[in-house]
């Protein structure tokens, strides 16, 4: 059984998930497109914000804030006020300076669950981050704001500066796309290492926005604690989104039968029946995902439990809360 800090395993047996929920009751049919699907996520997010009591919220992504009585009504936005029938003013671009580091964690442990290339609509950890991400980036760029993308696995493979055009826009998802269409075994995880190079490398406070599963080759997590302090010592927001399959990764949902288990960072294997070590994995992974989340409090980091089978909305709407607090 490996320990917590390591890469979780894959099964040998090809695992098919499929009841892939991108964004609540919203399809979106071509997964091959990332443009078109961020745009479809974060369209369908401000629908269900408009129609959900978190006004205030859904102010903060359009771009738009609450109209005060006796100001100029030249900016008011009059298709909003039709829709919503609350006046609102537009923000304009010096308004909305928010610069974002999105980093993702890139190691092979982020490609479980393991299916086939060509399995459609199918989702794992890495294709979940990147998809998120990119729904971030469309987010972002609406709102004017500046965002950059860092991946990391033993070590760092790309890391842009911040910038909000659409050439740089497309660029990112270029960058997105072809880790998704790339996944490769035995990369294994240096999240230490890559955080403590990224902290160094943003110059200009920034929100750093990181998706990983957090798991840290051999027993450093106290290391891995002090890069995400390293993180917030230079003054930058943070928000980790603790990447997880759940109902595989934490609560162990496998069938009673015989298994051979691999980890996907060393290409270690076990072979075992689930029930043998049912009880004492989940007990190992609670335990972790406790410290990581009462380390994540102490160092004021916003954790956000992301499992890939519930949809891009958790991610979005923790964001959007993190920059309200920010723009206050």
């Amino acid at each position: 059984m490996p320990d917590s800090g390591k890469a979780f395993v894959v099964l040998i047996r090809k695992l098919h998930p499929t009841n892939m929920k991108l964004l609540d009751e919203q399809s979106v049919r071509d997964l091959g497109n990332l443009e078109l699907l961020a745009k479809q996520v974060v369209e369908g997010f401000i629908i269900g914000l408009h129609k959900s009591p978190f006004h205030g919220f859904s102010v903060e992504f359009a771009e738009h804030r609450l109209y005060n009585p006796g100001e100029a009504t030249k900016n008011i936005d009059w298709k909003v006020f039709a829709r919503t029938d609350k006046l609102f003013t537009k923000k304009y671009e010096e308004e909305t300076n928010l610069r974002c580091q999105i980093v993702i964690d890139t190691s092979s442990s982020m490609y479980f669950p393991e299916v086939k290339k060509e399995t459609p609509n199918y989702i794992n950890k890495l294709r979940f981050s990147a998809l998120a991400a990119a729904a971030l980036m469309n987010l972002l760029q609406k709102q004017r704001d500046a965002f950059g993308l860092s991946t990391f696995d033993s070590e760092i493979r790309e890391h842009t500066r911040c910038k909000s055009s659409t050439t740089h826009y497309r660029l990112l998802l270029s960058y997105l796309q072809r880790i998704i269409d790339n996944p490769e075994r035995d990369k294994t995880t240096s999240a230490t290492e890559a955080l403590h190079q990224i902290a160094d490398s943003i110059h200009k406070r920034s929100l750093v926005a990181i998706f990983s599963d957090m798991f840290e080759e051999g027993d450093r997590s106290e290391e891995l604690f002090a890069a995400l302090q390293h993180l917030k010592h230079n003054k930058h927001e943070v928000v980790l989104f603790h990447v997880t399959d759940k109902k595989l990764e934490q609560d162990f949902d496998f069938e009673n039968r015989p298994y051979v288990f691999i980890d996907m960072e060393t290409g270690e294997k076990v072979r075992l029946q689930s029930n043998q070590v049912k009880d004492y994995y989940i007990e190992r992974m609670k335990e972790y995902t406790d410290a990581l989340r009462m380390k994540c409090l102490q160092y004021k980091i916003d954790f956000v439990e992301a499992d890939i089978n519930q949809g891009f909305r958790q991610v979005l709407q923790a964001y959007l809360v993190k920059r309200a607090k920010m723009s206050r």
